[in-house]
């Protein structure tokens, strides 16, 4: 049996890749340190985002861990100009798996590549992974294992968020372990 602890950042103080936890996100990668001290966390692996890779950094301290960062987990591309109903054209993006907008990647690549890290995990050895990510990717990332996660489960998220995904020989099971 393995586990995947999918967590997505802290609080942030905007969306660019080097964008900095706010001093709430800062409290909340000391409590995401102490969620994890008793998991048994064999790995770590983050997207290169600043604010990713600071949510766990506590937690990495605390259990001697490296993070390996992966740019495969950063955030999914919307578009790479401004949207102005950037809420509306994700939704969309929920419906057709296939729609993209300038510059930006349908939610097919992104839930490919995130799809990439997962398997390559479950491949190896280790039995208990943290993957810290974005909210976008992280629910394409968990619709992999359920179908039913999309724009509704997005937009229930939280930062910071955890999810653990059982994986064993007859089933999947996915739990909201974030209170």
């Amino acid at each position: 049996m393995k586990r995947l602890y999918v967590v997505r950042h802290c609080s942030a103080e905007g969306q660019e890749p080097d964008a900095l936890l706010t001093w709430e996100g800062r409290k909340q990668a000391e409590r995401l340190s102490d969620f994890f001290k008793d998991k048994k966390i064999d790995s770590i692996i983050s997207s290169p985002y600043v604010r990713a890779i600071t949510s766990i950094e506590p937690l990495a301290e605390a259990l001697s861990l490296q993070v390996y960062d992966d740019p495969r987990l950063s955030e999914r591309v919307l578009s790479s100009e401004p949207l102005d109903n950037w809420l509306d054209c994700l939704e969309q993006t929920f419906m057709d798996f296939k729609l993209s907008y300038d510059g930006g990647e349908t939610s097919a690549q992104a839930m490919d590549r995130a799809t990439q890290v997962v398997n390559e995990v479950l491949a190896r050895d280790h039995r208990n992974v943290v993957l810290v990510t974005h909210g976008n990717l992280m629910t394409l990332l968990l619709r992999h294992f359920d179908e039913r996660f999309g724009f509704q489960e997005w937009a229930t998220l939280t930062n910071p968020d955890v999810y653990r995904v059982t994986v064993n020989e007859s089933e999947t099971i996915l739990e909201r372990l974030w209170k």
